[in-house]
């Protein structure tokens, strides 16, 4: 009897963010975070093992389930890297930052982040249309969500910390892109690269806006009052995630197919807003970050072998 053929492990994919003066890039086993000191101009990079379960346990790994571990990286693994990273550049000038100081920040960003983008959405859609259990209350609910999100970054932008960030941000695409394609990492071959890519959290975060105009829909059917309104929001945070996130490795995986692209289009589009290019320094911290991710990765699979 012929032995069925082992099923193919899917490819893993890199990915990443901007931190202060600095990026972090994630593999399947190890990430690294890359800072280049503002006193020194020397790049230190700390680099380390993901252990916890959320990166480990099958459990995370199930379709619609991942698009929550992503959420729980990003408060996890991001926030772990930022704080690094503060603390590498202050500690530079002599500055000391504590990380109550830095998670009690988050912590504050995180409640006006709830109060902007989502209570007074609903405020204003409430002076607007006064069904709140119809389809054009959600729909005009999530327009104006849209723009509050685009235009306050488009307003951070402006200030000169964030748009540094901004330009990080758009060297780690640059380094993901050009690896996926490739290409040799070298400042000058990963300069070739696209600022935007399909896997980008900002590009998550619309089609995040987008399925909760589909969600909350459904629930308008209810005829909810106010309170059941924002209750509803919070609870579904969890399905529009996970539904957002397959949407995105979709798009991603099939990039190349002509729907496929169209709809990719505002994804990227949105990208503009959080992306800038990056100086050839900048490269060269975000390849340092990418190729330490990279060799833990490498330094695990021979130790298997």
């Amino acid at each position: 009897m012929a032995q069925a053929k082992p099923k193919a492990e899917q490819p893993f994919f890199y990915g990443g963010q901007a931190v202060i003066e600095g990026v972090m890039m994630r593999g399947k086993r190890y990430y690294a975070v890359a800072v280049r000191l503002p006193t020194t101009k020397e790049i230190v990079v700390d680099r380390g093992e993901l252990k916890a379960p959320i990166y480990t346990h099958p459990l995370w790994k199930l379709p619609f389930v991942r698009g929550l571990a992503l959420i729980g990286e990003q408060l996890h693994l991001g926030m772990k890297s930022l704080i690094w990273s503060a603390n590498m550049n202050a500690g530079s000038q002599n500055i000391e930052i504590g990380k109550k100081e830095i998670t009690g920040s988050v912590a504050m960003a995180g409640v006006f982040a709830l109060v902007i983008f989502i209570g007074l959405p609903l405020l204003l859609a409430s002076f607007a249309v006064h069904r709140s259990g119809s389809f054009l209350f959600v729909l005009v609910e999530g327009l104006i969500r849209v723009g509050l999100v685009l235009g306050y970054l488009a307003a951070i932008a402006l200030l000169p910390d964030v748009r540094r960030v901004f330009q990080y941000h758009g060297a780690e695409h640059k380094t993901i892109n050009a690896f996926e394609s490739g290409w040799t990492l070298d400042v000058p071959s990963v300069r070739r690269a696209s600022t935007l890519h399909p896997r980008c959290g900002t590009g998550f975060l619309l089609v995040v806006l987008v399925v909760s105009v589909i969600v909350f829909s459904i629930v308008a059917v209810f005829h909810p009052n106010l309170f059941w309104l924002v209750v509803s929001r919070l609870l579904a945070i969890p399905l529009i995630a996970g539904v957002g996130f397959e949407l995105i490795r979709f798009m991603a995986r099939h990039r190349y197919n002509p729907i496929v692209r169209v709809a990719l289009l505002p994804v990227l589009g949105t990208q503009k807003f959080t992306t800038r290019e990056p100086s050839d320094d900048m490269l060269e911290v975000a390849i340092t970050a990418f190729n330490s991710a990279r060799e833990g990765e490498e330094e695990t699979a021979g130790a298997a072998a």
